[in-house]
């Protein structure tokens, strides 16, 4: 395989908005060897390039409506001077081993309601993931607090590297 077919490819936003982000990336290994790293609490704190994931506690998840616990330090990005904090993170899409989506909870109401997750398709030579980061349905509150998107393309695209490389070591 050549060098460049494994490298992360954006994808433009949503058709007339710009409140999406996608990038994809090819990563060889089976989809379901991916989705045990993505339904796994300690697999979202394996594979962040953001910074702000510390640790995780919670089971797997199995289906829409499941959570689970995210200790967060936001000064890894330096916008908001929140310090540390715990977050729920709630599966809102769960396709075995095709799709798993979340958003965020916290103290502060109303919540965000900005959404991240991961479609997988299998392809020739592994599994297409494409990381996607929609924040169209935040509330305006938050709009006026927070600059969005949070987490920018480069950190999705990264996160997709540490993936692959996450993946790798837990089936070796």
């Amino acid at each position: 395989m050549a060098e460049h077919e494994n490298a992360p490819v954006e994808t433009p936003a949503t058709e007339g908005t710009n409140e999406r982000i996608e990038v994809s990336r090819l990563i060889p290994a089976p989809a379901a060897d991916i989705f045990s790293v993505l339904t796994d609490p300690k697999g979202h704190v394996d594979i962040d390039a953001s910074g702000m994931l510390l640790d995780a506690e919670g089971e797997t998840v199995a289906r829409p409506g499941d959570r689970f616990v995210v200790h967060m330090d936001r000064e890894a990005l330096g916008d908001l001077p929140l310090g540390r904090y715990d977050v729920e993170v709630v599966i809102t899409e769960l396709i075995p081993d095709t799709e798993i989506a979340w958003t965020v909870e916290a103290r502060i109401r109303p919540h965000a309601r900005h959404i991240y997750g991961y479609r997988l398709e299998t392809v020739v030579g592994g599994t297409l993931v494409t990381s996607y980061y929609d924040w169209s349905e935040v509330d305006a509150e938050w709009r006026r607090r927070v600059d969005f998107p949070v987490v920018p393309a480069a950190a999705l695209k990264a996160t997709l590297g540490i993936l692959e490389r996450t993946v790798r070591r837990r089936t070796a």
